[in-house]
């Protein structure tokens, strides 16, 4: 199989302007959202729906015709205070469906919201699929999900709608969550499933007909929700529900479906194989037979690949220390083996298609590029580049992130990344720990920003897969992060010593930067040995275990989360309550309305070392939350932080 690369179809058209070495702004440039947020491909491969950041937390959705030369249509504007787009999708080939999010002050308390809309691609006939609230008796904070796009039906979809008794009269005897075939065009609808409470989540078969329900359940009379659920499904040709298993949220015990497929009459999930999730099928005839599919010895399974307006499953993801699909599909195998000699040592990934899965809408990045879309004709055998992902780094040399190991105090090898200046021996840096947040989560080998940025800017990085991360298994995540937070710490603090060890890092030009759980393990480091590093920036932390179980009380999640923390004493792992230990000086940043970590945990901790004497700073932003969703909000936290690590260890200005 052979390509040809020819001009991007819309590529010029968005594309920053290059800048030489004197102007280049690399805090702009590495804190700017990516040029393309969300993209999608029409039905019939003619075109293509992309979302673009504006000023703030505003973004546009753009379509444009997959054809060489095309001008992109401006569609519709997110102004971002507070609705930004999340997804569009194409529901016709001249009409998409999207979604919006949000995040509001009502009473004094910060909410989020999501709403469906539909809109034509040159931006005419809007219609609102989300069920309607009324602010003034009650906001339903989800707006549902598309259950099946119906990919042989015009405009039309299946639709999960959320409805509360005290929306309005016309809905005063619905209650809970059901669906719906909506014509996104008329807004006519029918009933497909009436909404029944305690209702999570529909999957539907990819031509249809509905097959699964999650119900959740009361853990106690307290309304405090359990971690379990139970999944229902249906035979073929069957309207009775029968029970299909329970799923533990929390430890992942028994089997998540995730996509059915329709010809084999089963659902593809995840279910655990000697202690790491592994992909699996089970049965929908009512046999409950489960057929092990793929397996890791050493990671996790992490989900499925797709493909096409059904969402057929084509493969299992996993990653080692870089990210791999195993293909079931022989055909596509052979499609992401060509296109990775094409576009050699780069991820790719099969982002969309037409219906008859000719034309495939392609993303490719690596570690040193933010990445591309392509546009793959499998007829003609032909590559196009549309669309990069950053373009304001484009040309810039961007430094390698190699996946490492180190040793820690226990002996056990910790996986971990190393970012280093580009051009540099890697010997004698200013050096960081970054770890990750989640912490239900892992760092992957991809362009980072941040790392980016501050290798950019002369630091060495490294990034520790701390046990308690995700991906490798239970003996890896130990009781979860917070559980075995003292374990957490002491792998983070032996990346440090590991840097220093090795040469790569000035021991006194050595710091550690996190955001959400990576700010709270920053912050906790300096607490259990204050000596180590010299400098410690925390976006976003968490600082006191006590606090965060009393910001879910009011919550249904509220013994979840306890449970999660742990029910001991949570002094001991609260950085909060110790901050006359520390002797570095701390870089606080916080959005306010932060609905992940309440900007309490920020406040509270500038507060005690100020107490402390400890120097110390606390920048915040307005309307801004957890992911401070604004290129110019990212832009000056990356400013600012380089200044502050630089003058807190002695280090002359880049």
């Amino acid at each position: 199989m052979t390509y040809r690369m020819i001009p991007g179809v819309v590529i010029a058209l968005f594309a920053y302007a290059s800048a030489s070495a004197a102007e280049f702004d690399a805090a702009r440039a590495f804190g700017a959202r990516n040029a393309i947020e969300d993209i999608a491909m029409s039905p019939d491969g003619s075109k293509i729906a992309f979302i673009t950041p504006g000023n703030g937390q505003s973004s546009t959705l753009y379509t444009v015709d997959a054809v060489e030369g095309a001008q992109p249509r401006k569609v519709a504007v997110a102004s971002g205070d507070p609705e930004r787009f999340s997804w569009c999708n194409w529901v016709a080939n001249d009409r998409l469906v999207c979604a919006i999010y949000g995040v509001v002050v009502v009473d004094t308390e910060v909410t989020n919201f999501t709403r469906i809309f539909a809109i034509n691609a040159d931006g005419t006939n809007t219609k609102l699929l989300s069920t309607r609230d009324r602010l003034d008796t009650w906001v339903v904070q989800n707006g549902g999900s598309v259950v099946d796009w119906l990919p042989d039906e015009d405009g039309v979809v299946l639709m999960r709608r959320n409805y509360n008794k005290r929306m309005d009269v016309q809905w005063k005897t619905k209650e809970g969550s059901g669906v719906e075939r909506i014509d996104t065009r008329t807004l006519a609808t029918k009933v497909v499933e009436d909404a029944q409470p305690m209702v999570s989540s529909f999957i539907s078969d990819g031509r249809g007909t509905v097959r699964l329900m999650s119900v959740a359940r009361w853990q106690d009379s307290a309304y405090n929700l359990s971690p379990t659920i139970t999944y229902l499904f249906r035979k073929k040709g069957s309207r009775t529900w029968e029970n299909f298993g329970d799923y533990d949220m929390v430890t992942d015990a028994g089997f998540a479906p995730h996509r059915i497929d329709y010809e084999r009459d089963v659902a593809y999930g995840l279910m655990k194989k000697d202690g790491r999730l592994a992909a699996y099928t089970k049965a929908l005839d009512g046999s409950g037979k489960t057929t092990l599919i793929y397996a890791r010895p050493d990671v996790d399974i992490s989900g499925f690949a797709t493909i096409g307006r059904r969402s057929r499953v084509i493969g299992a993801r996993y990653d080692t220390d870089y990210g791999h699909i195993e293909y079931f599909d022989p055909a596509i195998q052979k499609v992401e083996a060509s296109l990775g000699k094409a576009l050699p040592r780069h991820q790719i990934d099969v982002v969309d298609s037409s219906s008859d899965e000719t034309k495939l809408l392609i993303r490719a990045s690596s570690d040193i590029s933010p990445g591309a879309y392509y546009l793959f004709d499998r007829t003609a055998k032909r590559l196009v580049q549309l669309l990069e992902v950053q373009p304001s780094l484009s040309g810039r040399q961007l430094a390698e992130m190699k996946p490492i190991t180190y040793t820690a105090r226990d002996g056990t090898q910790i996986p971990a990344y190393l970012t280093l200046p580009p051009g540099r021996d890697g010997k004698n840096l200013p050096a960081i720990v970054m770890p990750h947040g989640g912490p239900e989560a892992r760092d992957r080998w991809d362009f980072d920003w941040l790392a980016q940025f501050f290798a950019a800017s002369g630091y060495a990085v490294i990034q520790p897969q701390y046990r308690g991360s995700t991906g490798y298994g239970d003996s890896w995540f130990q009781k979860n992060a917070f559980r075995s937070w003292n374990l957490v710490i002491n792998d983070v603090l032996d990346a440090g010593h590991w840097l220093v060890k090795q040469g790569i890092a000035d021991p006194r030009h050595l710091a550690t930067v996190g955001w959400s759980y990576g700010g709270y393990a920053a912050l906790e480091s300096a607490v259990v040995e204050p000596s180590l590093f010299k400098a410690v920036v925390a976006i976003a932390p968490v600082t006191d275990l006590g606090m965060l179980k009393q910001d879910s009380r009011n919550s249904i999640y509220a013994r979840i989360e306890a449970d999660r923390i742990g029910s001991g004493s949570t002094a001991e792992a609260s950085p909060a309550q110790h901050a006359s230990q520390f002797k570095a000086p701390v870089l606080l940043f916080h959005g306010e309305n932060d609905l992940n970590v309440d900007i309490r945990h920020s406040r509270v901790m500038a507060t005690r070392l100020k107490g402390a004497n400890i120097p110390s700073e606390l920048v915040t932003w307005p309307k801004l939350d957890h992911q401070l969703f604004d290129s110019a909000i990212r832009a000056d936290l990356l400013r600012k932080s380089d200044a502050f690590l630089r003058k807190s260890m002695g280090i002359p200005a880049n």
